[in-house]
């Protein structure tokens, strides 16, 4: 069986070049560009060997942690010494002027009421202490 050609002369014949391929290609070329711009920049930490700086690491001095616990509402122990809770601030002075980051750690025995543990925390701070942790206990 012949194949008949089709001959409309009537229509003119189809000379605009198909884009579709080219811009596929090139997006997928972005895409790829995009997710390997990363691993061009390699990400690295420079140590420089402490010979060749020959700087000595300053000492410092540990900081000795000063806990306060409310045993009951009138004694609480600092560092393990019991003390009457009217004389916790001339006892705390003391420590916290020697203490490098004049930290406290606080904390208290159940039973202890609150009144009693907010006025340990303000004895702590008007003695000086600039950090003041929580703990349960």
């Amino acid at each position: 069986m012949p194949f008949k050609k089709w001959n409309n002369d009537n229509t003119a014949p189809n000379n605009e070049v198909n884009m579709t391929p080219l811009i596929d290609v090139s997006l997928v070329l972005v895409v790829m560009l995009i997710l390997a711009t990363p691993l061009a920049f390699e990400s690295r930490i420079d140590v420089r060997n402490a010979s060749r700086t020959g700087q000595k690491a300053t000492e410092t001095k540990p900081s000795e942690r000063i806990e306060i616990v409310l045993v009951t509402d009138e004694t609480v122990r600092v560092n393990r010494d019991l003390v009457q809770r009217a004389d916790l601030s001339s006892v705390l002075t003391p420590l916290l002027q020697s203490s490098v980051d004049r930290g406290v750690l606080v904390g208290c025995e159940p039973g202890v009421t609150h009144g009693a543990f907010v006025d340990v925390l303000d004895q702590a701070k008007l003695s000086g202490a600039t950090e003041i942790a929580v703990f349960e206990r």
